[in-house]
């Protein structure tokens, strides 16, 4: 039997268990750091959390739900959500909790990878599946000071519930997507909030409502209503990604969208400017909020667009050297989304670390299969990222793809699968052209590795990554 090691337990680790499952495949073992299922939706428990991909959407196809309470499901109902389906998918009591993965070893005689933890223990499987994401490492940033702040601070991925902060002076580094969730809670506790702006966001006004319980009731009574509205709000995010194409109109309906938004919420012409974003549309990740715009408006609120240029014991300097004296710091800075696997070992054919072989930028094919690393699977890889739609609309491919993979190797009993070489890079090839006519080519964001290649995004919409992914081609890996 093919014993199959799956590190994580988020959305991706659960796709990629549940179509294994499904399929037959049932020695699966997955290994998640944490004592819970959840991945992310775990992890960022700030307040206001929530997802900007409406909950009919965000949320796996063979397993709709009725019973979201609101249109943009908050994070404490996708994490009941998450750990429902794999408690119904039998996926639950494969889970090894507490098993950080350090490193990851291929045995070329065995055909087999070696996996060692963090507490030093090992298990041996035949397929190792990473489910890690791009975005499940909190990245501080590199500012002169950070570690001699005398006040409390902390990241908003790991957030400190035990800090009050009722009538504190709070600042608050970043504004992207977690920022403007949080921020309208923290300026109405905070006695004084201060925003550190490094650079502006288009922000459209987020369509959500509270679900009531007749609308719930008839999703779960009619036929096909949940299908229905599944693919209403697909149908808008295929066309909302096309507006990240360059010359694209949706883009300026986008744009117009958003600057009209800022223009009725923020009256004050200077506070405005500010908030203006000088770069074209989706260069940046496009954020949906209704509530941040009044909050920044608050007379307690105080945005700063100066660069911070160190901090201090007592709080923060800018570059024009304002010092501002806070009780509280709240790093809203992210992720380290160049990462890839950096912070695991992981080591195939010949001595090959996949470090080393990324140390340009991450690729492999299909954003699933890395050369040089066999029975090596991906989800949530390079290039599968999205500026629009659903990324779980992605991993629900992607695990197909690698059942098909799983199914051929254990059919054909074949010991080993490895894409290769030319199948690759042609595959790369054909993703960084279409990536160079989008406005990803046009700005440094973090879609971008420090070499300029886009590691991150998947070029427009997800309906052609799915149909590439819908048949595996056996002529682009070697069996052995």
């Amino acid at each position: 039997m093919t014993s199959i090691g799956i590190i994580g337990s988020g959305f991706g680790a659960l796709s990629v268990a549940i179509e294994l499952r499904r399929a037959g495949h049932t020695d699966l073992r997955l290994w998640e750091r944490a004592h819970a299922i959840g991945g992310v939706w775990r992890d960022n428990t700030y307040p206001g959390a929530a997802c900007d991909v409406p909950s009919p959407l965000y949320s796996f196809s063979y397993e709709p739900y009725a019973g979201w309470s609101h249109r943009y499901a908050g994070q404490p109902q996708i994490l009941r959500y998450l750990q429902r389906t794999a408690d119904k998918y039998g996926i639950t009591p494969l889970v090894q909790f507490g098993h950080d993965v350090v490193s990851a070893h291929f045995d070329e005689d065995a055909a087999s990878w070696t996996v060692r933890f963090a507490d030093g223990s090992e298990q041996v499987v035949d397929i190792l599946v990473s489910a890690v994401g791009q975005l499940s490492q909190p990245a501080l940033p590199s500012i002169p000071g950070v570690d001699t702040f005398e006040g409390q601070a902390f990241h908003s991925a790991r957030w400190r519930h035990d800090v009050d902060l009722t009538g504190k002076r709070v600042a608050v580094v970043g504004t992207g997507g977690s920022a403007i969730q949080f921020i309208p809670h923290v300026a109405e506790q905070a006695a004084h909030l201060t925003v550190f702006q490094r650079t502006p966001s288009y922000i459209l006004p987020k369509p959500d409502q509270r679900i009531g319980s007749i609308y719930r009731a008839a999703l779960r009574r009619v036929p096909g209503a949940l299908r229905g509205e599944r693919a209403g709000w697909w149908t808008f995010g295929e066309q909302f990604s096309r507006g990240l194409d360059d010359d694209s109109k949706v883009g300026k309906v986008i744009s117009a969208t958003a600057l009209k938004h800022l223009a009725v919420k923020v009256k004050d012409p200077e506070l405005r400017a500010k908030l203006t974003p000088d770069y074209p549309v989706g260069c940046k990740r496009i954020l949906f909020a209704n509530t941040y715009y009044p909050a920044i408006t608050r007379p307690n609120v105080h945005l700063v667009a100066d660069g911070i240029a160190s901090v201090t014991p007592t709080g923060v300097v800018t570059n024009a050297g304002t010092a501002h004296d806070v009780d509280v710091i709240i790093y809203a800075t992210g992720f380290d989304s160049q990462e890839f696997l950096e912070s695991i070992d992981i080591t195939g054919v010949a001595g090959q670390k996949l470090a080393e072989q990324w140390v340009d930028g991450a690729r492999a094919y299909l954003g699933i299969y890395v050369p040089n690393f066999p029975n090596l699977f991906l989800s949530y890889g390079p290039n599968t990222n999205l500026g629009g739609g659903s990324i779980v609309y992605m991993l629900e491919a992607q695990a197909r793809h690698i059942r098909q993979a799983v199914d051929r190797l254990v059919a054909g009993s074949y010991r080993t699968v490895e894409v290769t070489r030319d199948a690759e890079e042609t595959y790369d090839r054909e993703v960084q052209s279409k990536l160079s006519h989008s406005v990803w080519a046009h700005c440094n964001s973090w879609y971008r590795h420090a070499s300029g290649r886009i590691t991150s995004n998947w070029p427009g919409s997800t309906h052609p990554y799915a149909q590439r992914t819908k048949t595996l081609e056996p002529d682009a890996f070697e069996w052995a």
